[in-house]
């Protein structure tokens, strides 16, 4: 009896710790062959770009030059920005052209604590105050600059303050089903009213320059190529260890309520998930990251101001996203380096035709690539498989 009982197709097999759903769920993108790729591509490209910049003499031309290890870093934070805005749209649904604003605060957070670092170093040698509130009169430091001259505290601000406004622009946005176009429209309309609030003086966060002439890190010179080198390090792990979390969100069952949220809300609403809260929390979590870029961009590029805030840089960041790929985090990554190299290309050769390059670029990849170069990569890897497929079949 207990026999038969066990070889009941009613009975309900066990699952044995191997099984993708006993698995913890940030070690599940390590079983994705995808996750694996693009890791081994990723930690391969940074012990390439190590050694050819510490061991191989600047003579050679193989040798990566300081400049260009902070061009790379500037490549990698930006396709942390994309993995950020892919995560919202790509699996949620929502189509954010605001964030730019989350990767400025996480920028001028870092900033601030850079310009607490210089003390009396400074033009006017004031201790406490930077050289522009010295220069505009200012007699004492802003209560909200209190506690960046402690690095636990920025770096905690660098993604509290992100995820406290996606928390309060979310809860507002989501709560009153606000979606589709109008909240596109809402998320450009808060980058826009940011951007114009941090170009004022009263703000104490440098006006029209922003913040910069940034002299160290932690106690590291930002002029010594080693610390270039680690923050480009740095980038790539932050890089990397965001896209397992994300990854690990969207194989998760909160994922898959995500995407059922993208494809069909109002029936996800009806089976009973509080579908804001999903939202609410993905959306959170992607400007947090986003502020984690807009950290690891600032020392690296040593000024941050208001023109990052700027709804045609949220827009921009669409763009890498969609000629990537969308839903896949991977084609993000590859979009946002992709496009900014060609940006760093046209703009000295061309400056005044990189809009233009940049708009037939994705007129030509949506008629063409309508899922991306992310779609290409994987249309051809399943005619391979078919292939290979055939192939065995016919010897057989």
């Amino acid at each position: 009896m207990t026999q038969v009982l066990s070889k009941s197709p009613l009975s309900k097999p066990s699952l044995s710790r191997s099984s993708p759903s006993s698995q913890f769920w940030l070690a599940r993108p390590f079983g994705e062959r995808a996750t694996q790729i693009f890791l081994g591509v990723l930690l391969a490209a940074l012990l390439l770009v190590t050694v050819l910049h510490t061991v191989v003499p600047q003579g050679s031309p193989l040798h990566v030059n300081a400049y260009t290890v902070n061009l790379f870093g500037k490549y990698l934070s930006y396709a942390l920005l994309a993995v950020a805005v892919d995560l919202v749209w790509g699996y949620l649904g929502i189509l954010s052209l605001g964030h730019g604003a989350f990767f400025a605060i996480g920028g001028y957070a870092m900033g601030m604590y850079l310009m607490r670092q210089i003390g009396d170093r400074g033009t006017y040698g004031h201790p406490e105050l930077p050289d522009f509130m010295v220069f505009l009169s200012w007699d004492s430091l802003p209560w909200y600059w209190q506690g960046f001259d402690m690095a636990w505290f920025a770096f905690a601000m660098v993604l509290l303050a992100p995820g406290l406004l996606a928390l309060v622009f979310g809860f507002l946005a989501f709560r009153s089903r606000v979606t589709g176009v109008y909240l596109s429209i809402i998320t450009q309309a808060l980058t826009f009213a940011l951007m114009l609030a941090f170009f004022r003086n009263e703000m104490s966060f440098g006006g029209n320059n922003g913040l910069t002439d940034f002299r160290e890190i932690l106690g590291f010179n930002l002029r010594s190529n080693d610390t270039r080198l680690g923050l480009f390090l740095a980038t790539g792990v932050a890089l990397a260890l965001s896209y397992i979390l994300c990854r690990a969100i969207v194989s998760s069952k909160l994922g898959r309520v995500c995407v059922a949220t993208r494809d069909a809300e109002a029936r996800t609403r009806f089976i009973g998930y509080r579908v804001e809260r999903f939202q609410l929390f993905v959306f959170v979590v992607s400007a947090m990251i986003a502020g984690l870029a807009g950290a690891l961009y600032v020392p690296q590029v040593g000024i941050i101001n208001p023109s990052e805030f700027s709804p045609l840089f949220s827009i921009e960041i669409v763009l890498w996203v969609a000629l990537g790929g969308r839903a896949t985090l991977y084609g993000a990554v590859i979009g946002a380096i992709l496009v900014n190299y060609a940006k760093t290309i046209f703009t000295g050769v061309m400056p005044d035709a990189w809009l233009f390059a940049l708009g037939a670029m994705f007129v030509l990849v949506t008629i063409f690539l309508p899922k991306g170069v992310a779609g290409l990569l994987r249309k051809r890897r399943r005619a391979a498989t078919s292939d290979n497929a055939g192939t065995q079949e016919a010897i057989v």
